[in-house]
């Protein structure tokens, strides 16, 4: 195994041995490479203001993703360049065109979160040839600005591609790059001591498992989107980290004729050509999940063994009759996904196994056949679900063949209305069994108050949920005197 991480630093090679395991790249810019311009505002995902870029060498293209740097571990850029805001102007001052058009459209007010737009921008710049204003604001969510400057800042989002280049990140210096990160790419593990700590990255799956076996107690690091919390806000020390993210096996996506399989390492930006495609509710909700920092780095299978009742993945994966396949030593075994939590933050994963795959049923194409999730929150974007509910509906002749419900803010876990389920199981898709089934639902759950909503307005709005999906599923004649209903 090797002993020695190497990346870019802009266009400056790094290695580094002995080092923090814990170190986040925000802490590492700012204390060792003495880069300020990436700024701490929230320590934990949200603001944006410590947004930097990574330059990734995939299939020998160069491939560009925003991160938050507060919550990603410095060992985690092995193999990668890290591009800073002071990595944009060329060698003679001129600026990028992103930093110009800043400049020109007055982007830039206290200046604080300045740096994380430009690198956001930066990044949506190398991903188009020109700005649609929708995908600029959603590129932009992550990026907050509290001096309400947002309107030049997409003003200078759409004038940046009009401006001419700097040299910087054109053809011939990519090239050299990608020379570059040639030169430190690695095919043996990675294993890093430091003190008390320990940081492996292994790239076999059969590796990864021996190394759970002997490190029950490690924690897994995928994205790192919510284990990065428990350092930077928690101030915890994690003793043992494993990565799974050169674990090729992991990162696998398929779409088969009966099913899609993702693997437990797949990104949230990776599924979401293939979960519109094939799941567009669930992509829909996934647009909300986070921001494209988070979800350049957050996995599905991070988000489902993390096994928050609040999870977004977990009820649309569930309404979908999505199951698991667990890897061990000891073999192997697969479990429908609503089996797979127990209780609040406790899954069905023993000490030494894994979550490896997401096999996610497809949908039949008949005009009976729904799906759809909708997530409760006081924010659009960037929020927390006080609740989310995902329904999946089949019906014959008006009558319902198969239905599953599922919410995610009900209970201590991700968890299925199996009572009103079993009520509206083979009754005709109306009005009336609808709204009984509301009375029903309403009592199924227990949830707690707390200061995203009280416990009755998450049943109240569980309730209205279910009628939501009626009136989108339903037709005209079974609509009857449903609009005092709205």
């Amino acid at each position: 195994m090797r002993n020695t991480i190497r990346f870019l630093v802009n266009d400056e090679p790094r290695e580094l041995r002995s080092i923090d395991t814990n170190l986040t790249v925000l802490q590492y810019l700012r204390s060792v490479e003495k880069y300020c311009g990436t700024k701490e505002g929230c320590a934990e995902g949200d603001c944006g203001a410590c947004t930097v870029v990574l330059g990734e060498l995939r299939q020998g293209k160069m491939v560009y993703r925003a991160i938050n740097a507060c919550i990603y571990f410095v060992p985690m850029l092995d193999g990668k360049q890290l591009i800073t805001v002071e990595g944009l102007a060329s060698n003679e001052g001129q600026l990028h065109p992103v930093q110009k058009s800043m400049v020109e459209c007055h982007g830039s007010q206290c200046g604080y979160c300045t740096p994380g737009f430009v690198m956001s921008m930066f990044a949506y710049y190398k991903q188009n040839t020109e700005a649609d204003r929708t995908s600029l604001e959603n590129a932009l969510v992550g990026n907050l600005c509290r001096c309400t400057g947002y309107r030049p800042i997409l003003d200078a989002g759409k004038q940046m591609f009009s401006e001419p280049g700097c040299g910087r990140f054109d053809d011939r210096h990519e090239h050299r790059i990608v020379q570059k990160l040639k030169e430190i790419q690695a095919e043996e593990s990675l294993h890093l001591e430091h003190s008390d700590q320990q940081f492996f990255a292994p790239t076999k799956l059969e590796e990864l498992l021996e190394l759970k076996n002997r490190f029950p107690e490690a924690h897994l690091l995928a994205g790192g989107t919510d284990l990065g919390l428990l350092v930077t806000k928690l101030n915890r020390r994690l003793p043992v980290l494993i990565s799974l993210e050169k674990v090729s096996e992991l990162h696998t996506l398929s779409v088969l004729d009966s099913e899609v399989i993702l693997g437990a390492g797949v990104t949230y930006a990776e599924a979401e050509s293939v979960l519109k495609q094939e799941f567009f509710g669930f992509y829909e909700v996934l647009l909300r999940l986070g921001s494209v920092q988070i979800r350049n780095l957050g996995t599905i299978g991070g988000n489902l063994a993390n096994a928050s009742p609040i999870g977004d993945s977990a009820p649309a994966l569930i309404a979908l009759g999505a199951e698991v396949s667990i890897l061990s030593m000891r073999g192997e075994r697969k479990l429908p996904l609503q089996d797979f939590f127990l209780d609040y933050r406790k899954t069905a994963l023993q000490p030494d196994e894994i979550l490896t795959r997401i096999h996610i049923p497809r949908q039949v194409q008949e005009t009976d056949s729904f799906f759809r999730v909708y997530k409760i929150s006081k924010r659009f974007d960037q929020d927390i679900s006080t609740l989310c509910g995902a329904f999946y509906l089949r019906k014959v002749k008006g009558r319902v063949e198969e239905i599953r419900i599922a919410f995610g803010g009900m209970a201590a876990t991700p968890k299925r209305a199996l009572q009103t389920e079993k009520f509206l199981r083979g009754v005709e898709w109306s009005e009336k069994t609808v709204e009984l089934a509301m009375e029903l639902l309403r009592e199924e759950f227990t949830p707690l108050s707390d200061f995203r909503g009280s416990a009755q307005y998450r049943k109240v709005v569980s309730a209205n949920l279910l009628h939501k999906f009626f009136l989108e599923t339903s037709s005209s004649e079974s609509r009857v005197g449903v609009l005092h209903h709205a």
